[in-house]
């Protein structure tokens, strides 16, 4: 009779969670609903009728809910970051097939999913507290994308991210709304940098 009490418990559990990273999302839906939109409508119109699109759409609304997820709680929740993974592949796995080069694509998509992962990694592990384990995940899945578009992409989106973060917290410590020790949340502006490779290299 105690094993259903403890799944309840789990269950519920779980939904108390989700509700909690939910929150941001939640409190303000019409902004970010218009947010994704206008990320979606960006990527389409750069993009354009290619078969690798719905990855990317995938991408923009994926993005904009963690941006407004980290910005308020300084979280890249699970549930959201770690099904990016096979579904970015899956996409764009089925999109290689319909694209020049489409194989070779693929392949760098990959080596590019476990450099950006790899790259973060490190830096988390050397730096502690500069970045949180939440990042080093979404570092994987953004590193999917940007060598899904080759490398000169996966430069400028690393540029990208962290000429964003650098000015952001600049302007900061320059305003004094931060300190040195200040923690940031990274993952948005790791959110905008990759944005802007793709809509510079798409």
């Amino acid at each position: 009779m105690d094993a259903p009490s403890v799944s309840s418990d789990d269950a519920a559990e779980a939904r108390r969670a989700t509700r909690d990273w939910l929150a941001p999302v939640a409190r303000r839906p019409l902004p970010v609903t218009i947010a994704a939109a206008a990320v979606v409508a960006l990527l389409a119109w750069r993009i354009g009728p290619r078969p690798d699109l719905a990855a990317f759409v995938l991408l923009g609304v994926v993005a904009v809910l963690l941006a407004v997820i980290d910005a308020e709680l300084k979280r890249l929740p699970d549930p959201l970051t770690l099904p990016s993974y096979p579904a970015g592949v899956a996409l764009l796995g089925l999109a290689a097939p319909f694209t020049e080069d489409g194989g070779a694509r693929l392949l760098h998509a990959l080596l590019g999913m476990a450099a950006l992962w790899l790259l973060y990694a490190v830096q988390w592990f050397l730096v502690p507290g500069q970045l949180g384990f939440g990042d080093v995940k979404l570092a994987g899945v953004l590193g999917l994308y940007l060598g899904w578009l080759g490398p000169a992409a996966a430069l400028t989106g690393v540029l990208a991210i962290h000429v964003t973060g650098g000015l952001y917290a600049l302007g900061l410590l320059i305003t004094r709304r931060a300190g040195l020790r200040t923690q940031i949340p990274f993952g948005p502006f790791m959110l905008l940098g990759t944005l802007i490779a793709v809509l510079v290299h798409a």
